[in-house]
């Protein structure tokens, strides 16, 4: 996969009794998972992101709340994501610059190709950019 889209997983379960979503590594992820976590309470006035990975795959979703991720791919083109629905996230790729704003409550959950390591991230929009070209 070679470009931002949103990803559906699943959903199993009705109204009556309430869902699950199920995620298994290499089954229905791109990608075998070597990292998972979770961003929560963040503040509404807060725009977390502003940087892309030079390696790392990812999936994410909004397990509650709103989360709107605005992107820009390698090629320059920019895209917004609203994620509100837990089975429905989105795939970022490597070289993807985004930017995140959360609603009150948001909970963000990331399923992560790589172990963190900070020299996979490029924080500086100006090297991104540098970088792409």
């Amino acid at each position: 996969m070679e470009k931002v889209q949103y990803f559906d997983l699943e959903k199993i379960g009705d109204s009556s009794l309430g869902f699950i979503t199920v995620a298994e590594n290499l089954k229905n992820i791109p990608f075998e998972v070597k990292r998972v976590y979770w961003t929560y309470y963040t503040p509404q006035d807060v725009i977390r992101g502003g940087h892309a990975h030079k390696n790392l795959e990812q999936l994410i979703f909004a397990v509650s709340g709103i989360i709107e991720f605005n992107t820009e791919n390698k090629d320059g083109h920019k895209e917004t994501f609203i994620l509100n629905n837990p089975s429905k996230g989105i795939y970022i790729p490597k070289l993807v610059w985004r930017d995140i704003k959360f609603s009150h409550n948001a909970v963000l959950l990331c399923l992560a190709s790589l172990p963190y390591t900070e020299d996979d991230y490029i924080r500086d929009y100006q090297d991104f950019q540098k970088l792409i070209e």
